[in-house]
């Protein structure tokens, strides 16, 4: 560690990928200087992303459980909602975390910078603070850690308080009427979940034949169903042609084989496409570092960039764009800085859409096995056998293994249900450990779990299931 103590980073973006890095880089020794706008780090997910909307997930769910309570022969009355209440706690949950953050930083004796900056060239940065100073100062090593923002479809730009996107959508300034979500992908319908049991009428318009396009269908199947329960409407094959404001809302024009309303009024609309890479970093030219067509900063495995100074790491450097991605790709950049012998390659890398039911899945997929014409052995353990999930009335669930033929090795696991996203890292370590079908079969679960499920889907694969008759098929 002799030579890397004297390294000077610098951490552009202070995100879960950003902040790992740099405490990563503390704890090597290095001295390192985070820069981000936020007055902590934290980065959109926790201040306008991941952690705002679980908070309120959380309540959606304690919401749809109150009512949903009553077929298991308890009733409550209707729940009252205090709107500056529940902004102060998420608010509250918000605070608590990017404070810890900061803590963590000054413990570190990490330098953190509230502002933004701009490269002079490959190793000096031209820092503007937030209080309107600025400086130049020379670094070893960068590392741009700036992250992501909503998609914007040109056509449903529109400049009004009533069309939302997903960083509006979390302020909750008011629980409109009705709701139009446009993309039926999961960010749309997480906060469609979460505004449908605050009590708006929510309909969600996708171009697509499905919701959650890219995830196996029979994984959405159950989803689709529940969602059919609580939105007014599911809008598939859809496009939205046009938005225009009117005194009492937003006039959408849909157009689509199976649209039956050409156009409709909605309170406000809520615009959830995707994101884009924030690549546009003032003097990233002035570097050698190369953007591909999407946006996406170029890297390689060690997560540099085409400048041997710069590293890059997130969703700036491309998909899947998710937080728990992003850390270890910091972590993995730090360690390739500090000379260790390091790639990014992981086998697996876990997915999750809270709505309710949860959809989780990690490794290969049914879809993605189709497309490249893999084969595959399927083992699908249906919750209806589950007992834990009749305790919880909530049999829709699916567990699922994607194995490989010949070695029965597990290539993938999916899960739809309750709480899936609490289950599905032990199919990540699964497949991380390369772990076959009998090694899953033959560890002991607790009775009664969900997480049996997992196990009980290896015993299908066997045919001996101990709570499904379904005999393996003849070789």
């Amino acid at each position: 560690m002799t030579e890397t103590t004297n390294l000077h980073i610098a951490v552009i973006g202070g995100g879960p990928g950003g902040y790992a890095a740099a405490f990563l880089a503390a704890d090597l020794g290095m001295k390192v200087t985070l820069i981000d706008p936020e007055l902590n780090p934290g980065g959109v997910c926790l201040y306008r992303g991941c952690i705002p909307s679980k908070a309120l997930l959380h309540v959606a769910k304690l919401i749809t459980e109150s009512r949903d309570a009553k077929n298991l022969g308890v009733e409550f009355s209707e729940p009252k909602l205090d709107l500056p209440r529940l902004r102060s706690w998420k608010e509250g949950v918000i605070k608590k975390l990017t404070g810890g953050l900061g803590q963590l930083s000054k413990q570190r004796k990490i330098e953190y910078i509230q502002g933004k900056a701009a490269f002079e060239n490959s190793t000096i940065l031209r820092i503007s603070r937030a209080d309107g100073s600025g400086d130049s100062i020379s670094f070893d090593r960068i590392i741009i850690a700036t992250g992501s923002r909503p998609a914007i479809i040109p056509s449903l730009r529109l400049d009004s308080p009533r069309m939302m996107d997903s960083t509006s959508a979390l302020d909750l300034n008011d629980v409109p009427s009705s709701l139009l979500v446009i993309g039926g992908g999961y960010i749309g319908l997480e906060l469609g979940t979460v505004y449908a049991a605050l009590g708006s009428k929510v309909s969600v318009v996708e171009m697509l034949p499905g919701l959650l396009p890219g995830a196996d269908r029979d994984l959405v199947l159950p989803l689709h169903k529940r969602m059919e329960k609580i939105f007014a409407s599911i809008l598939l094959n859809t496009t939205v042609a046009s938005v225009k404001e009117e005194t009492n809302g937003i006039r959408v024009t849909f157009e689509g084989p199976e649209v039956k309303e050409r156009e409709k009024v909605f309170d406000k609309a809520l615009v959830s496409v995707g994101r884009k890479p924030n690549y546009e970093i003032p003097g990233l030219d002035e570097t050698k570092v190369k953007v591909d067509q999407r946006g996406f900063i170029q890297v390689n495995k060690q997560l540099q960039t085409t400048d041997p100074s710069i590293y890059a790491i997130g969703d700036v450097v491309g998909e899947p764009m998710l937080a728990h991605k992003a850390s270890h790709e910091g972590r993995t950049a730090v360690e390739a800085i500090a000379g260790h012998k390091v790639a990014f390659e992981p086998n697996s890398i876990p997915a999750v859409v809270f709505t309710d039911p949860e959809i989780a899945w990690c490794g290969l997929t049914e879809t993605q096995a189709q497309r490249e014409n893999r084969e595959v052995k399927v083992a699908r353990f249906p919750w209806v056998a589950s007992g834990r999930a009749l305790t919880l009335d909530r049999t829709e669930g699916l567990t699922k293994l994607l194995l490989d033929p010949q070695t029965e090795r597990v290539l993938g696991v999916a899960i739809v249900g309750a709480g899936a996203g609490e289950l599905i890292a032990e199919g990540v370590l699964a497949i991380e450990m390369g772990a076959l079908a009998q090694d899953i079969a033959l560890t002991i679960h607790p009775h009664p779990t969900l997480s049996e499920t997992i196990m009980q889907s290896a015993e299908v694969f066997f045919g001996t299931s101990t709570d499904l008759y379904r005999p393996k098929p003849a070789p």
